[in-house]
């Protein structure tokens, strides 16, 4: 093997045990945010206080955004062991404020919703990893869509109205299932461009599992919408 077919082989080498990294990462904070949501859901007490205290449920949502914001942005400034104990309690405050989906939907649909989200996910991931297709653009306009989605979503939190409700819903659903490819294709070209140092590479990995657990998650919130069975 001459130098640069070798030295080929170590960068592939080195992005597929980068991309490993990226999807352990993800899986397990979408465990510890499973767990957390399920143990908190199963105690009254708890449930209790976060739902009967207005103060501690704005505490937790607000905490959670800001943590996460806080993570984005200064993540290429900390030490990887800081980005990953904030990762870690970003998906614990996340389990948290999403323990409340078992007491309005029934564990049987939350389960179905879940395997629905874990196959788009997936069709859209490895979409975004095979494809030749350039999906900047398309990250561009996603990215713009997105603010639209929120702010609506925000405005829609006074107004409570339900045609605006069912088009955020459809609207959302497309913004994080193009989202997933194109945060999959930006993983993937971080991987292939290399990492000078391992601590490099680890907040890499907490950067691209950060990205890919959100697309996972509000997908799997707002298809909850549509597939969700309400308890009675």
């Amino acid at each position: 093997m001459n130098t640069t077919s070798y030295n080929q082989a170590e960068l592939k080498l080195a992005q597929s045990t980068f991309i490993t990294k990226v999807y352990a990462w993800m899986s397990m904070a979408l465990m510890i945010t499973a767990l957390t949501a399920v143990y908190v859901a199963s105690s009254e007490s708890l449930t209790q206080a976060i739902l009967c205290n207005r103060m501690i449920f704005y505490v937790l949502l607000f905490g959670e955004l800001g943590l996460v914001m806080f993570l984005s942005a200064a993540l290429d400034r900390m030490n990887a062991m800081t980005a990953t104990l904030l990762f870690i309690a970003y998906s614990v405050l996340n389990g948290l404020t999403l323990s409340v989906i078992f007491l309005v939907y029934t564990a049987s649909s939350i389960s179905t919703t879940f395997f629905v989200t874990a196959g788009t996910f997936g069709v859209m991931s490895l979409y975004g990893y095979t494809t030749k297709r350039d999906l900047t653009s398309m990250g561009n306009l996603l990215f713009m869509a997105l603010v639209g989605f929120i702010i609506a979503s925000i405005v829609n939190l006074f107004l409570q109205n339900t045609i605006i409700y069912w088009v955020c819903t459809y609207i959302g659903i497309l913004v994080f299932v193009g989202l997933t490819a194109y945060d999959t294709q930006k993983i993937k070209e971080m991987g292939a461009a290399g990492f000078n140092t391992s601590e490099g590479m680890r907040k890499g990995a907490i950067m691209g599992a950060l990205a890919l657990y959100l697309d996972f998650i509000n997908l799997f919130l707002l298809l909850l919408r549509l597939f969700g069975g309400r308890r009675n």
